[in-house]
């Protein structure tokens, strides 16, 4: 890709990120949006394959017309009261139209199914900015529009997204497809404790974006997109893979690693608003993304595939380990342990 090109898409993935958190108007908060949903387009399609192609497609349609139904939001709300203001959303349509389009720029059940099959499509750098970079922009507008939205809606989508996300990464081999869904299931988290504590929505979502940040850096840096080229990463680089595994366990939520901290306090927050059933439900839904999570830790480390793999083995292999990736592995890990 030109690296003039790839300047300007970067500048202004962050420069729309950061109008959309920082705008009080709608208007503003939706230019925001659209500049995030432009700039990534390149960063999708920079491979030209076809399905590459495809994903920038998909990724374009979802988003915009998830951004026509914020601003349709926004207007009908400013017809009936009179106000651009993000927080003073009040007509009961509006609030409705804002969480479908929230949700389609999410990924959340039910508006989920482009989601995986854009990740699919994509290279792992851009993967691990959909991921974390391109949630930022929807999640601050849930978080500034919390009071406004139907608590038992929300509870409906957070449940349904948490047990689809586990149960269809159940049967993926494919490790981006593998983290879409935990993608959604996490999402699912994030959405049930917003109306109650919103803050702990955004710490879930900066832990959640630090885990997979490692992740998708360790699977950049190994050449990894299958179980089956997992399963021979760990003999070029075993102290990464074991990493790895331990990153993984972390995003299970696993105690005491740092992906057990969201969970532990969302479960609190739910008991105390006695939401018993909600925690419990999201709780046991919690285990079928364990299981996967657990074949992945598996795949990375303890087993050798049992007979030849039919892959391109590299001959040669890059020893060098980042310091962003060591950095992040070790607070993905040890955050909890060490706070």
């Amino acid at each position: 890709m030109n690296p003039q090109a790839k300047l300007i898409s970067s500048t202004s993935l962050f420069l729309g990120t950061a109008i959309t958190i920082s705008s009080n108007h709608w208007v503003m908060a939706w230019a925001g949006l659209e500049i995030n949903t432009l700039a990534i387009l390149p960063l999708i399609s920079k491979s030209h394959h076809p399905r590459a192609i495809e994903a920038s497609t998909k990724y374009f349609l979802i988003q915009a017309t998830a951004s026509t139904l914020l601003l349709f939001s926004s207007t009908i709300n400013a017809w009936f009261t009179g106000q651009w203001d993000i927080t003073q959303l009040s007509y009961p349509a509006s609030c409705l139209l804002l969480t479908i389009a929230i949700s389609m720029k999410l990924g959340l059940v039910p508006f989920h199914f482009w989601f995986p099959e854009v990740l699919q499509g994509s290279p792992l750098p851009t993967n691990l900015l959909l991921t974390t970079i391109m949630k930022l922009p929807p999640t601050a507008l849930l978080f500034m529009t919390a009071p406004s939205l139907n608590p038992t809606l929300l509870s409906l989508m957070a449940i349904a997204s948490a047990a689809l996300g586990g149960w269809m990464g159940l049967n993926q081999t494919q490790i981006r497809k593998v983290l879409a869904f935990s993608s959604i299931s996490h999402l699912g988290w994030m959405t049930i404790i917003l109306i109650y504590n919103p803050k702990l929505t955004l710490l879930t979502f900066y832990l959640y974006s630090l885990t997979t940040a490692t992740i998708f850096l360790t699977l950049s840096h190994t050449n990894t997109l299958k179980l089956t080229t997992m399963m021979t990463a760990w003999s070029k680089f075993p102290p990464l893979t074991a990493t790895l595994m331990l990153v993984l366990l972390s995003l299970a939520g696993l105690p005491p690693l740092t992906g057990f901290l969201p969970k532990w306090l969302i479960i609190q927050e739910l008991t105390k608003q006695e939401l018993t059933t909600a925690a419990t439900i999201i709780a046991l839904l919690s285990l079928l993304g364990l299981f996967f999570y657990l074949r992945l830790a598996y795949c990375a480390t303890i087993t050798l595939p049992p007979n030849s793999a039919n892959h391109m083995k590299q001959w040669q292999t890059n020893k060098s380990i980042s310091p962003l990736t060591s950095t992040l592995g070790t607070l993905s890990i040890m955050l909890l342990p060490l706070s």
